[in-house]
């Protein structure tokens, strides 16, 4: 069973994408990316979901991390710095409303989402993996204050380089 079987009924069957960058990446940064959210980024690569959610994956994310990453870093309430920081957070996606979505290592391989969210002006923690957490989002039952009415149906784009 694949870590991300919860997601093909909300998004469709995986394209997938070429897994080498994403392995690289974790190499260049000395980091263990969540499992979960590796097997997202390897079967989906960089996705726009709904016009509204953006993942970034084997070929956005080294370069989103490092230009919004130190932007974020920049600002003050930060709670951790952003990778390829050591021991940063995994910055992973972002909202056409501004948001930015991060992965956050909680020790021991267990890592949550967390967010700011711009509109409101704070961060916010969930104590979620990847998979539940945009499963939740997906079908509105985690986020839903903060995230549209979502079609049952979510047409996912491809975003190319």
């Amino acid at each position: 069973m694949s870590p991300i079987d919860d997601l093909i009924p909300l998004l469709g069957a995986p394209p997938g994408a070429d897994a080498e960058p994403v392995e690289a990446l974790q190499r260049l940064w000395g980091v263990q990316f969540p499992a979960a959210f590796l097997a997202f980024a390897k079967a989906y690569g960089d996705v726009a979901v709904d016009d509204y959610l953006y993942i970034w994956g084997a070929h956005y994310l080294e370069s989103y991390a490092d230009s919004m990453g130190r932007q974020m870093e920049a600002q003050s309430g930060l709670p951790a710095p952003v990778l390829p920081t050591k021991g940063g957070m995994l910055l992973w996606g972002n909202t056409v409303e501004g948001d930015q979505l991060f992965l956050v290592d909680r020790g021991e391989g267990r890592w949550t989402v967390s967010a700011f969210r711009r509109g409101w002006g704070d961060w916010y923690d969930s104590d979620l993996a990847f998979v539940p957490w945009l499963r939740g989002v997906l079908t509105e039952e985690v986020a839903a204050e903060w995230f549209p009415e979502w079609d049952e149906v979510h047409e996912i784009c491809q975003l190319t380089r």
